[in-house]
């Protein structure tokens, strides 16, 4: 894994860690955590991976979506490049797979505040 990898995987997890009980900051962080995983596998050109990870990451920020909508409107936007990088992961395309995940947790934290 490259260490910008590891560095996004770990502010993931930091990020789980660090998060309230909430439900909906409970699936946003999961979310966030599948996200990071499907990038480092998607910059190691694992589009299987990259694939496993974004759907699991799709699960959960349809899941904060849904209970906290008018809270979550940039989750809206996570699920179209999630929803965008499982698209090309299934057709192998690891590269722009790997950007819509990043730009999916660009909005998952903004859904979020950080």
């Amino acid at each position: 894994m490259k260490l910008k990898s590891i560095a996004v995987l770990m502010a993931a997890i930091a990020l789980g860690l660090s998060s309230q009980a909430n439900a909906t900051e409970h699936h946003t962080a999961q979310a966030l955590e599948h996200s990071a995983m499907a990038t480092a596998h998607g910059q190691d050109g694992h589009a299987d991976q990259l694939l496993k990870h974004a759907e699991e990451g799709l699960k959960h920020a349809e899941a904060a979506e849904k209970e906290h909508a008018e809270a979550h409107v940039h989750m809206t936007d996570a699920v179209k490049h999630l929803k965008e990088a499982i698209a090309h992961a299934k057709q192998g395309h690891a590269d722009v797979g790997t950007h819509h995940t990043e730009e999916a947790m660009t909005h998952m934290r903004q859904s979020i505040g950080q």
